[in-house]
């Protein structure tokens, strides 16, 4: 094992949360402003992961007033605190890049039952 090798298994995260893409997600972000800090929440679609290890991704995607937001955060970031699963999707593909030309019902995934 080589160095870098070792220090990222270092960094991994102990307990990875256990969501799909297609899934409803609340993920905790740790925001630092100045010499303060706090926690914000964003919630949306998975739309996409990739990668694994140390540089694992996802991508959330959520509509606010009208307008399609994606964030992209690292899953094993220590400014990712928690990541709640609110509704699980049904859906026949890796990546869901299809919703971003939706909008309305059309842009909604199924809840699995």
């Amino acid at each position: 094992m080589t160095a870098l090798e070792a220090f990222a298994s270092q960094q991994l995260k102990a307990e990875v949360p256990q969501f799909c893409v297609g899934d409803t997600v609340k993920v905790h972000q740790r925001i630092v402003e100045g010499s303060r800090e706090r926690t914000q929440i964003f919630e949306g679609t998975v739309i996409a992961r990739k990668n694994g290890g140390i540089s694992e991704t996802f991508t959330v995607r959520r509509l606010s007033f009208g307008v399609g937001t994606e964030k992209t955060f690292p899953l094993h970031s220590p400014n990712v605190q928690k990541v709640e699963v609110v509704r699980t999707g049904k859906v026949r593909r890796a990546k869901l890049y299809y919703l971003r030309d939706r909008v309305g019902k059309s842009a909604k995934v199924k809840e699995k039952i």
